[in-house]
């Protein structure tokens, strides 16, 4: 299995834009062949004072795929290649992180 964890950076006040556009794809890649989770998240409103929070103008996106196979073919998927240039405005940077279970 592998674990993405995609943290993206975006503009100030474009984070419901950005969401917009990205909740449109969500079906498409869960669809995809060995796609087990995909979703975006953001800060939960807590009181665990040692919780890390990304902020307002950033968004995490968990993804789990079967294999890097499976992840490479998602990478190159029409509808994530149509998907880009609609947040390009949006995005100011992107953290990635491609981890194995331990």
């Amino acid at each position: 299995m592998i674990h993405v964890i995609a943290t993206v950076e975006l503009n100030p006040g474009t984070r419901d834009k950005f969401l917009a556009e990205f909740r449109k794809i969500i079906a498409d890649v869960k669809a995809e062949a060995g796609c087990i989770e995909y979703g975006p998240a953001i800060d939960a409103q807590t009181d665990i004072p040692t919780q890390f929070k990304i902020g307002p103008d950033k968004v995490t996106i968990i993804e789990k795929w079967e294999d890097w196979t499976a992840l490479k073919a998602h990478l190159v998927a029409p509808h994530m290649v149509a998907y880009r240039p609609k947040v390009k405005a949006f995005v100011k940077g992107m953290e990635l992180r491609v981890l194995s279970p331990a």
